[in-house]
């Protein structure tokens, strides 16, 4: 009979097999009625799972990160039954959990529209309410395929057939509908209590453009009401934030169809562009990077040589050129491997630090993409340090600090670090990848930071130290990235002369700090909600006049401010002053300076801020020192 250990490490003993839930009970009749599901040697399990052997256990509630996960899942399936109950000629597929919610897609003979979507969330709450239990049980492969078809399941059926036939299919029930299911899932349709639908939207079958398109519906659950209302309320503020419509608001780039994934930058666009990029010139230059230019189109053999082809190829443009087979370079590393090897190198010349802003293409899906947050060309803040491999920790050390700074100075302090380890699919052998491994932990350790691990998530030639981004609204972004990778320099025969004149291989350190320019700037966009700091804003200063009669003024006072360095425009238009501050308003402008007579009279200007700050009038010279020293500081 069961002796099961608790989390406390306090043993039960029961006389007889025990359910999860029964285990919950003779613990307490609250942690009984908070039970969700429950975590048996490991595994998550249902709380109607009998533990019949000795085990370790524990009860998942609403407290812990999988209940929250598992109230989605459920909340998946309801929607599925909701809209089964509504349209039961409806065909269901899959419905996952993802971040912040779940979806389900459907195959319906037409679209669904916003009263359609009202309406099945009604039933949800109806069906809730009920609060019908959910029961798992095991059908054979076959049995199941046949189950789904003769209800006209047809697309369930599929999925089912193509399980292995030995493999048990598990099915979920509540009320009248089934599903197809691994689970766990809650006890009962009443603990689904705080959940709404979201959008609709479409979505290819198995996702395979061939396919048909089906209707995906978004939806959201939470265990509290107060975090659906926050997260509703941060649905809001992303939207007014999207960096898509801001781009085309405030006149930075579009994108459009003759160039899918592609950027169109505009002039005010291409000014935030260079100030980034200049930024991060002077990192390079200060930090002891050479920058360096690689060509666009390379040789198959070369990335068939560094690994690309093999592990790589699906997202890799390739063209042809005279019975050769070239590739449009996805990364930049090959190319700087190249010109590592163009010349002799010795170990004093170690560590080498190559910097480019290196254009990339990547053959991303077209329903992949997302403004300039997920693009198909893009430019890379990219540096590689060759190094020895007692260089490494020195090297990531000040790699570490470099990117923290860089990411103060654009406004960001809340980072989290992350170390993504070997993938499934990877080059070289194990004992090669724990070199790697440890040699970025014992780096971060020498940082002094706190980061957790990604089991699986390297790149296929090494693993990565991650930096993620906590922008206004609480969203992360990964951004910056270091890799080790003990794999390409051999691969390309990149090598050096060591102290004793024997050759070896350096280690080659990929690293990035901003990352994608492109999604970079669509984070700052959307952190920043259009409104960029000073020193970056496309124009910092516009000059505005009451009447004609400061015309020529204006016109002085705007291009001493351009001598002085500043981006500043100028509104001369015969239009009343206040149309002219509620449109510069719109455009979030940093500061609005205008002159009338007195302003002409004195030598002065009237300063306002895009907030509608009145900083009253000040003189050429007070105005300049103002913003030179807002613009220098940084100040977000």
């Amino acid at each position: 009979m069961p002796d099961i250990r608790l989390p406390d490490g306090a043993v039960k003993h029961f006389d007889a097999p025990v359910t999860v839930a029964e285990l919950a009970a003779s613990i307490g009749p609250g942690l009984a009625k908070a039970a969700l599901a429950g975590r048996v040697d490991g595994r998550l399990v249902d709380t109607s799972f009998l533990i019949d052997r000795d085990a370790q256990a524990s009860i998942v509630t609403e407290r812990d990160a999988e209940g929250l996960d598992i109230i989605r899942h459920s909340t998946a399936h309801l929607l599925a039954y909701a809209v089964k109950s509504l349209f039961p000629e409806a065909q269901v597929t899959i419905g996952p959990v993802i971040e912040d919610g779940f979806y389900y897609d459907f195959s319906f003979k037409r679209p669904f529209t916003p009263e359609d979507l009202a309406a099945i969330e009604a039933r949800m709450v109806e069906l809730a309410k009920k609060d019908e239990p959910v029961t798992r049980r095991l059908m054979p492969r076959d049995d199941a395929v046949r189950h789904f078809e003769s209800i006209g399941e047809h697309y369930k059926a599929e999925i089912i057939a193509s399980i292995p036939s030995a493999e048990p299919i598990s099915l979920y029930a509540e009320g009248a509908f089934t599903d197809l299911c691994r689970g766990p899932h809650v006890p009962s349709t009443g603990r689904l209590k705080v959940f709404k639908l979201m959008k609709v939207a479409g979505a290819y079958w198995r996702g395979d453009s061939k396919n048909e398109m089906l209707q995906r519906i978004y939806g959201t659950a939470w265990t509290k009401k107060d975090d659906l209302d926050a997260y509703l309320h941060r649905i809001e503020e992303a939207e007014k934030r999207d960096h898509r419509k801001l781009g085309r608001q405030l006149d930075l780039f579009h994108l459009q169809d003759e160039a899918p994934g592609m950027v169109f930058w505009h002039p005010k666009g291409w000014s935030i562009w260079q100030q980034v990029e200049q930024y991060m010139r002077a990192v390079y230059r200060d930090n002891g990077y050479q920058e360096i230019r690689c060509p666009q189109i390379l040789d198959r053999s070369l990335w068939e040589k560094s690994g690309h082809w093999q592990n790589f190829r699906e997202n890799m443009f390739a063209t042809e050129s005279e019975k050769h087979d070239f590739a449009i370079k996805p990364m930049n590393c090959p190319g700087h491997v190249l010109v590592f090897n163009s010349d002799l190198r010795s170990y004093r010349d170690l560590p080498l630090r190559y910097g480019e802003f290196g254009a990339c293409h990547r053959n991303e899906p077209s329903g992949a993409l997302h403004g300039i947050m997920r693009v198909r060309g893009f430019t890379q803040d990219d540096g590689h340090i060759f190094c020895s491999e007692e260089q490494i920790e020195p090297e990531v050390t000040a790699f570490n600090r470099i990117a923290l700074a860089v990411y103060r100075d654009f406004g960001f302090t809340d980072v989290t670090i992350k170390l993504a380890l070997r993938p499934e699919m990877r080059l070289g052998d194990d004992a090669t990848w724990d070199r790697a491994e440890n040699a970025l932990r014992d780096a971060l350790s020498a940082c002094g930071v706190e980061w957790t691990e990604l089991s699986g998530e390297g790149a296929f030639y090494g693993p990565k130290i991650e930096y993620h981004l906590k922008d206004s609204l609480g969203r992360s972004w990964q951004c910056g990235t270091i890799q080790v990778d003990f794999q390409m320099p051999g691969r390309l025969g990149a090598e050096y002369v060591a102290a004793d004149d024997s050759r070896k291989v350096p280690v080659m350190l990929h690293r990035a700090i901003v990352g994608s320019l492109e999604r970079f700037i669509g984070i700052l966009i959307e952190n920043h909600a259009g409104a960029m700091p000073l020193w970056l804003a496309p124009i910092q200063a516009t000059v505005m006049t009451i009447t004609d009669r400061q015309r020529d003024y204006a016109t002085q006072v705007a291009q001493a401010l351009r001598e002085a360095g500043l981006r500043v425009s100028s509104d001369l238009r015969n239009e009343k002053i206040t149309y002219k501050i509620r449109e510069h308003s719109l455009q979030k402008l940093p500061y609005h300076l205008i002159v009338g007579d007195k302003e002409q009279q004195n030598q002065t200007v009237a300063v306002r801020t895009r907030a509608g700050e009145d900083l009253g009038t000040m003189s050429l010279p007070a105005l300049l020192s103002r913003l030179q020293a807002e613009a220098t500081g940084k100040t977000h």
